[in-house]
């Protein structure tokens, strides 16, 4: 596999089509570190890392809304890919939605949200946005 949070994203993103509850993904650490901050964003229900065979697997549970049956997560889109790398600065940091979604970025003090980027004031490689 060439680019694995491609397939993550395409993991998530057909479970949502599907309506599925349940997602299982192949674990990595950066896989564990989005999937920790779509947590906490609200965007996933709950996570769970399974130790089973040599790398494991992450099972997230998907949020619905009960009465409209509908996912929050609305979109999902890969940005940085193996072939071109989007690089940003803090002063240059993508607004997703006009704040109303995120931007998930690796940076040298690890894999964060775009808000927490900006307030500490580091610029990485952008990974994706989701609203």
């Amino acid at each position: 596999m060439t680019d694995p949070i491609a397939d993550y994203l395409t993991r998530l993103r057909n479970a949502i089509m599907a309506n599925h509850r349940v997602v299982e993904v192949p674990a990595s650490n950066l896989k564990k570190e989005m999937t920790r901050i779509l947590h906490e964003k609200g965007y996933i229900l709950n996570y769970k890392f399974v130790e089973d065979g040599p790398q494991g697997t992450i099972k997230i549970a998907l949020k619905y809304d009960p009465v409209n049956k509908v996912n929050a997560i609305r979109n999902l889109k890969r940005v940085s890919t193996p072939g071109l790398r989007r690089y940003v600065g803090y002063k240059d940091m993508p607004r997703v939605l006009n704040g109303l979604g995120i931007a998930i970025l690796s940076t040298s003090k690890g894999v964060m949200s775009d808000k927490e980027a900006r307030e500490l004031k580091v610029g990485g490689e952008v990974l994706c946005y989701i609203y």
